[in-house]
């Protein structure tokens, strides 16, 4: 008789990716799988403030219990500078207003550019008391399919806390992910190409 094989871990959460554009919001601590590569590697990160020990390395260490910690006049921002124009589709933030009560981000903004002296803003995200991974586009622009947004091509992509729930004063940010658009390795004999966010999900087989 063949040994009961253990059950299997537990993957990453898998988030259902709405096709009209709004924010995908995820209330697990861990990080969600999404469609969408994680670019964040490839670039240069800098906060405008920082408590020691709680720096720019809180925000890509996917640490649930670390943050990043400002310390310093609004508004407060983060700076993610590329070694060349690189298209960014999204951004992904893990917020938690449980925690972190008044150090909670209520107005996100995001700035794009060439360099830190022609920054433009691109996208204003308002947040209610968000507990979770919350995911959305950093620009409004339909795409040509009318199934979502461009992305931005940009060498500086600047996150900013604009301001914080009940007037606080710094603020608190439990990781950022920058993600790119969604690859295309769909070959030319492939006759059931996976096209849509939904479908990219399960395209590989794990």
């Amino acid at each position: 008789m063949a040994a009961a094989l253990p059950p299997a871990l537990p993957g990453p959460p898998v988030v259902a990716v709405p096709t009209d554009g709004a924010p995908l919001i995820h209330s697990g601590r861990r990080i969600p799988e999404l469609p969408w590569p994680d670019i964040g590697h490839l670039a240069k990160w800098s906060v405008s403030s920082f408590k020691f020990g709680f720096g720019a390395e809180c925000l890509r260490d996917a640490d649930p219990d670390t943050f990043w910690h400002s310390d310093g006049p609004q508004p407060h921002f983060i700076t993610i500078e590329f070694p060349r124009k690189i298209a960014i589709q999204k951004v992904s933030l893990h917020l938690s207003f449980p925690l972190d009560d008044s150090y909670t981000p209520s107005t996100v903004a995001i700035r794009a550019g060439t360099g830190p002296s022609d920054l433009q803003d691109i996208r204003i995200a308002t947040l209610d008391k968000p507990d979770g991974w919350i995911t959305f586009d950093v620009a409004s622009e339909p795409n040509e399919e009318g199934d979502g947004f461009k992305p931005v091509h940009a060498y500086v992509l600047q996150v900013i806390i604009a301001a914080n729930h009940m007037n606080g004063k710094d603020t608190h940010v439990r990781g950022l992910r920058i993600l790119g658009p969604i690859e295309d390795h769909v070959g030319n004999d492939d006759p059931f190409p996976f096209i849509s966010p939904n479908f990219k999900m399960y395209e590989c087989i794990r």
